[in-house]
């Protein structure tokens, strides 16, 4: 399988203590994405200015001579670039990185169990990604192993994917994070680069299943941070009567920046704000006001009047 990297103690990503497994490779395209790197599903690299030294080894050992300097930065020309990652392995200083690694669910259940005595009953591993589902035969092997041992075991998920790969993994999960980001089939399309039918679909189906479902809705200045937007998502959720313990908007941040100059990729949510305290709560409030359980309807994440606060404070 391809993984992306290992986040520990991770409180973010499920209840309690977590250790976080980020898959490589997502069928999604989301424009806010904030973890652009694992989009791709084949290995990449990134190159961290704050570390280079200006040596020009990575230059000097490249094949292809794929890479240059320009203005104080290393850039990569992709047309030539083969990815033998020659220039990772001589740097060093450790400015250019590898992005992603292939791994057996054996070696990975290995890695992950070292962390068991942290969990404390609540806490446990969740798979993330890019998106685990991409890669259901190998995931369900690890889950199999680490159910065997008590672990808690939570996927988050955009749920693109086929049922038949939840009914494998089901029997040995406990959470799902959901992603419901639009009710418009036509915006997803759009935005994330792919229809949301079998994603609704999905949940549908899922909710009739046994396992803990907290949907989360990225709030996304221009794109899904609406009031019509979170009316049709709480009208899609009480209309077919969908079970979820918890509904969460998830207030957009840019600290993801960082990662897209790395990438040498633009972003265009680089120099967006962050959302207005007063925006989230109306929001919440439409959603409540159809949920039939508005307190399990929350949003969560720092908010420009909260930052604004902590500046003045610093």
């Amino acid at each position: 399988m391809k993984i992306l990297n290992i986040q520990r103690m991770s409180t973010e990503d499920g209840p309690g203590l977590r250790t976080t497994v980020f898959f490589k490779g997502c069928p999604l395209k989301c424009a806010w994405c904030h973890n652009p790197e694992s989009i791709c599903p084949l290995l990449q690299k990134e190159w961290f200015q704050i570390r280079c030294i200006g040596c020009h080894i990575c230059i000097a050992n490249c094949p292809n001579s794929a890479l240059s300097i320009a203005e104080k930065r290393i850039t990569t020309d992709s047309s030539k670039c083969a990815l033998c990652l020659k220039c990772v392995d001589g740097c060093p200083t450790g400015a250019m990185q590898q992005l992603g690694k292939s791994i057996s669910a054996d070696e990975l259940y290995s890695e992950v169990i070292k962390d068991k005595a942290y969990f404390n009953g609540e806490g446990g591993v969740t798979l993330s990604g890019g998106e685990v589902m991409a890669q259901t035969t190998e995931a369900v092997i690890m889950c199999q192993k680490l159910k065997a041992k008590g672990i808690s075991i939570a996927i988050d998920t955009s749920g693109f994917t086929q049922y038949g790969n939840f009914r494998a993994i089901l029997p040995y999960i406990d959470l799902i994070l959901y992603d419901l980001k639009i009710d418009s089939a036509l915006e997803h399309q759009r935005l994330c680069g792919v229809d949301n039918t079998i994603i609704k679909n999905n949940l549908i189906e899922l909710s009739k299943e046994s396992v803990e479902i907290w949907i989360r809705t990225p709030i996304i200045p221009q794109a899904t941070d609406s009031i019509e937007n979170i009316k049709a998502i709480a009208t899609f959720l009480e209309n077919n009567a969908i079970r979820f313990n918890r509904w969460e908007l998830c207030a957009f941040n840019n600290l993801c920046v960082d990662k897209y100059s790395r990438l040498e990729q633009s972003w265009q949510y680089k120099n967006v704000p962050l959302i207005p305290k007063q925006v989230m709560e109306k929001l919440l409030a439409a959603a409540q006001a159809i949920i039939s359980q508005p307190q399990k309807v929350s949003f969560t994440g720092l908010t420009r009047l909260e930052e604004e606060q902590k500046c003045t404070k610093q």
